[in-house]
């Protein structure tokens, strides 16, 4: 097949070039005829002088953010839910610790019985080192973290940088449903991604709708998180219609879509503590 296809390209090519092209159809080299196939289609990438940590995290702060999803026996839902709302604010609330709870929700829609908080360090690793070091030597928060493990099925967390063209998460009054969208991309594509959404972003600013956009840095990788707000979803829905209408947004979504491995969204609600209500 591979020697047909380069003899009519040969048919088809100028004088000079033919002489090239009968040598690769008359070769007996396999891989070679592959590898000059594979060189047509293969797209090539740019080489990137930095990190996209870098290129794509805001230069003003130095903020780390730390997602968690914690997975709660449906019988202990309830429970978890009060001891955090007895727990989580001390933290947030010492000047002692330079971290900042962002939000604290339960899922609605999409994993059940789930619970997903999410956390801001004022001055990147070593605020979380010492928020760590010192979480570890409170007596309450220790006792806490064991009477709340005996509530888990599972956890899990990333760590998040928050890209620089996004809304920094700020509170905000309710009450509010929150979509957290995630996704997965294909290895070497944020930077694609971070130039795409720089522009789509715009699109998406109407209703106020844009909390907070990060990537990962540590956990599962090549994670895009977008955290939007609603006043319910009826809301969402005519929100997100509306945007196909703006001239522009459909391209945007065309060449970001073959960016995705996985997609999923969660409707969170809110608990009580959260500063985004």
């Amino acid at each position: 097949m591979a020697v047909r296809v380069l003899r009519s390209l040969g048919a088809a090519a100028p004088p000079r070039l033919r002489p090239a092209l009968r040598g690769l159809t008359t070769s007996t080299t396999r891989p070679r005829e592959d590898s000059w196939l594979k060189s047509l289609f293969v797209r090539k990438v740019d080489p990137r002088k930095d990190a996209h940590s870098n290129l794509l995290a805001k230069k003003e702060t130095s903020s780390l953010y730390k997602l968690q999803f914690h997975n709660v026996k449906p019988e202990c839902l309830e429970a978890y839910n009060k001891i955090c709302q007895e727990v989580l604010p001390k933290i947030h609330e010492e000047k002692h610790y330079p971290c900042t709870l962002v939000g604290t929700w339960n899922t609605w829609y999409g994993e059940q019985d789930q619970a997903v908080h999410l956390w801001r360090y004022e001055g990147g690793y070593p605020a979380l080192n010492e928020v760590m070091s010192k979480l570890r030597e409170n007596k309450e928060f220790v006792a806490f973290r064991k009477e709340r493990g005996n509530m888990l099925l599972s956890r899990k967390n990333q760590l998040l940088l928050e890209f620089s063209f996004w809304n920094e998460p700020v509170p905000r009054p309710g009450p509010n449903i929150y979509e957290l969208r995630s996704y997965q991309l294909r290895p070497g594509t944020m930077i694609e991604w971070g130039n795409y959404w720089a522009r789509a972003i715009r699109f998406r600013q109407d209703n106020d709708e844009a909390v907070g956009g990060f990537f990962s840095q540590i956990g599962q990788l090549y994670m895009v998180h977008h955290l939007w707000a609603y006043k319910d979803l009826q809301s969402r829905e005519d929100t997100r219609n509306a945007a196909w209408h703006k001239h522009g947004w459909e391209e945007l979504v065309y060449y970001t879509v073959p960016l995705i491995q996985e997609m999923e969204s969660r409707i969170m609600i809110p608990l009580k503590i959260s500063p985004l209500k």
